[in-house]
Formats: C-alpha cells, structure tokens, sequence
C-alpha cells in the first residue's frame, strides 16, 4: 500500500461499478432485514452475496468470488431455505415475529453504522492500493487457508455439521414426547 492517492475525482470505471455494487449491497442487506416474509428475506440474501461477488470481481479476486457464489449463494441460503422448510416455519407474513423493538433497533444500527464507518474512514484515509490482477488467485489463498487459518476453518466446518443435525433432530416427527 502506498501513501500516494493518484486522485479521486473523476471516479474510474472500475470504481463506479465497485460502488453501484456496494449499494445494491445495503440495499438488499436492509430489504433481508426488514422484509416480514422469510423466504423473501432468503432471496434478498442471494441478491446481496450475488453483488459481493460482484464486488469482488472488480476487486480481481475471481477465486475468491467462484467461493462467494458457490459456498454462501449455492450452499448457505439453499441450507437456510431447506431449515425453512423442514421447521414449518410460517411462509407468508408473520406478525408474531415483530417485537416491538423497531426503533431501538434502528437507533442501534445507526449508531454502530457510523461508529463502523469513523473508524475506516480515520484508518484508512491517505491508503490506497492499486489493483493488480492476480492476488485473488487460489494457491495463495489456498496456502493461507491450510496454513494460518486450518483451526478455526476446521472448527467452522464442525459448527456447521453440528447445526446441520440440529436441524434434521427439530424436524423429526417420529421422537417420543413430540406432538
């Protein structure tokens, strides 16, 4: 990284589709949030990782943007929709799922947003880095992965089985003491 920002204004291709992306990402993150029907809130998930792997395109980081798309968008939300389905849970609007809570919430939000985005903004403020194609590739990721982070990759994939089961023992009707 270099201290040197070749300049801001205009904006280049590149940096107008990373911010069209980031938008409809907090677009579709607040519809995921917001919505009141649960398999809209799924499909809203699928809209925002779509446009993060499209971020990361821009980024020239296709590795890691095929494991966008296959992990979160194929496997993550198919596994969400399948939980859906498997618990009953209510398909149209739900109104028992409102707490009361909105503006609380809301004023929460806001505040971590902005207390988020003071401190990038003093972090990084004269950074810039110059994006070289290439850094995204998969050996060098693929080293950091089974090298540095193999524990807590590991632990992750165990946390995911074990909710898996979770979800097959909740839906089985077939256990005694069940209604």
């Amino acid at each position: 990284m270099t201290s040197q920002a070749p300049g801001l204004w205009p904006p280049s291709g590149p940096e107008v589709v990373f911010l069209l992306l980031g938008a409809v990402v907090v677009g579709s993150a607040l519809l995921v949030v917001t919505t009141r029907q649960l398999v809209h809130a799924a499909l809203w998930l699928v809209v925002c990782f779509g446009a993060l792997a499209g971020g990361y395109l821009v980024l020239t980081a296709e590795f890691v943007a095929w494991v966008q798309v296959l992990i979160y968008v194929g496997a993550v939300v198919v596994l969400l929709l399948f939980g859906i389905m498997l618990t009953r849970a209510p398909i149209g609007p739900s109104a028992g799922l409102d707490s009361g809570n909105r503006w609380a919430a809301a004023l929460v939000a806001v505040a971590t947003a902005a207390v988020l985005v003071t401190v990038v903004v003093t972090g990084f403020r004269t950074a810039y880095a110059p994006l070289q194609p290439g850094q995204g590739a998969a050996q060098p990721l693929g080293a950091s992965v089974f090298r540095t982070w193999v524990l807590p990759f590991e632990a992750l994939s165990v946390l995911l089985l074990a909710a898996l089961i979770g979800a097959i023992v909740l839906s089985r009707t077939d256990i005694r003491g069940r209604e």
